[in-house]
């Protein structure tokens, strides 16, 4: 890549006074191999691969880091989803082996490691049904180990038990860690439509169509962003969604140059770059302020989801235009608690629970990192999972649902979660029962728009 000095010039502006930096470099690694009849072979066979593949990533990243002078926030990785190795291993060696994962991330000084999931849009094979009955207490003993579980794709329709399931699934994990207000939540994601390169956690996995090992990049930067409208207060709507797209350009050109020289470094493929607008704590740092820099009051108002649609479409083509390879879920993620601007949205009530989802119709992602009353039923956190999953696969895009109901915590509580992640205003469900949905089970089917072949 040919970087002019003009480009470098912006590029230490945006690091040193705009919150620029890389979001996360996560290697994937195939565990295809490690299956074995004999679990404590295969355990062995895991720790050992992860380790030996990714032993140098961190240093590598922060030799980079430093070397270029762009941050590099997160060093993770992402594995294979875990029960598709499992085979007829039991619950307590399920959890074993999540604990084996753990103990890698920490011997390697990696932030996450995702990919203790499922895939069970369609069905529920053996090894499938174990990690879900292993997932509740595999979460709450791990620190980094990450989980995401797909229930819907376009292709199939909505798997309706696997829905269910999930509701209790989080509930349980939210009790087992109720001194940390249901913090093993965190790790967890339910998806519709997922990708095989996403390198963001929780949801990140190793994809059955991804090579050995590739080094996928997340680069992030909703602080430039927001600087850069702020130059352009008269600007017209189209002039706006030109700054974020040429804005975005520059930032994927920065992020894929160190994407590049990490992977190069560690001797593994590139993989994608994932240009999403992934909010902090930091000050300026926010999704939230750049929709209210476009006009809003406060985020959740009219407009809203128009404004969140003209940012999300310029993100993506921003970064289509710098890369050939982006990929992942590029364009904008609004997680309530990583976000202050979300979360002043919400105290100002101008942001409710109907908003937020209404507003993943647009962006990339779905519900996430969203504090609920602890007197959410199962059913009720089902049912919410069911919506977004709706939404994804009518219309072909990836949603999903990261809740935590905080045990002991009702409507209007602020919770701590600490880190990246953050703390939230604790948000209300609806009332009415949705028992009687959930409890019939089955699958809803795949949409018309399914039928493309």
């Amino acid at each position: 890549m040919n970087i002019a000095i003009n480009e470098m010039m912006e590029t230490i502006r945006m690091v040193q006074m705009e919150n620029l930096d890389i979001r996360t470099v996560t290697m994937g690694i195939s565990l295809s191999d490690c299956a074995d009849s004999d679990f404590e072979k295969m355990n062995k066979r895991v720790y050992e691969k992860i380790t030996g593949y990714a032993g140098r990533l961190k240093s590598v990243a922060e030799e980079v880091e430093k070397e270029y002078g762009i941050p590099i926030v997160n060093k993770r990785i992402s594995v294979t989803p875990i029960a598709e190795i499992l085979g007829n291993a039991t619950k307590e060696q399920a959890i074993e082996l999540a604990k084996t994962l753990d103990k890698a991330a920490k011997v390697l000084g990696v932030d996450f490691i995702g990919g203790y999931s499922a895939l069970v849009h369609k069905g529920i094979t053996k090894g499938d049904q174990t990690l879900l009955d292993a997932l509740p207490e595999a979460l709450s003993v791990t620190e980094r180990v990450c989980s995401s579980i797909s229930v819907a794709t376009t292709r199939t329709g909505i798997n309706m038990d696997a829905v269910g399931l999930m509701g209790k699934i989080i509930k349980e994990a939210a009790e087992r860690t109720k001194d940390q207000n249901g913090l093993a939540c965190a790790k967890l994601v339910v998806f519709s439509n997922p990708v095989e390169d996403n390198p963001f956690m929780a949801g990140a996995f190793h994809g059955t169509g991804e090579g050995e090992v590739v080094l996928n990049v997340g680069v992030s930067g909703p602080g430039v962003v927001l600087n850069a409208l702020r130059r352009h207060p008269d600007a017209d709507l189209g002039q706006v969604a030109d700054v974020i797209k040429k804005t975005v350009f520059k930032i994927t050109r920065a992020g894929e140059l160190i994407g590049r020289v990490v992977a190069d470094r560690l001797d593994v493929p590139f993989g994608i770059m994932d240009l999403s607008l992934a909010p902090t704590n930091a000050m300026n740092d926010s999704v939230a302020e750049i929709l209210e820099e476009i006009g809003l009051e406060r985020v959740g108002t009219h407009g809203t989801i128009a404004a969140l649609a003209l940012m999300n479409d310029a993100v993506k083509k921003g970064g289509a235009m710098a890369s050939s390879y982006v990929g992942g879920l590029s364009g904008a993620f609004i997680p309530v608690s990583e976000d202050e601007g979300m979360i002043r949205g919400i105290m100002d009530n101008a942001l409710t629970l109907s908003k937020l989802e209404a507003m993943t119709c647009v962006c990339s992602v779905g519900l996430d990192m969203i504090a609920l009353s602890g007197e959410a039923t199962a059913e009720t956190l089902s049912a919410i999972i069911a919506d977004e999953a709706a939404i994804g696969m009518i219309n072909k895009k990836t949603t999903a649902v990261r809740v935590i109901p905080v045990p002991g915590k009702k409507e209007g509580d602020m919770v701590e979660f600490g880190g990246l992640l953050g703390r939230a205003p604790v948000l209300g469900v609806n009332a009415f029962s949705s028992e009687k949905f959930i409890r019939r089970g089955g699958r809803i089917p795949a949409p018309l728009q399914s039928l493309i072949n």
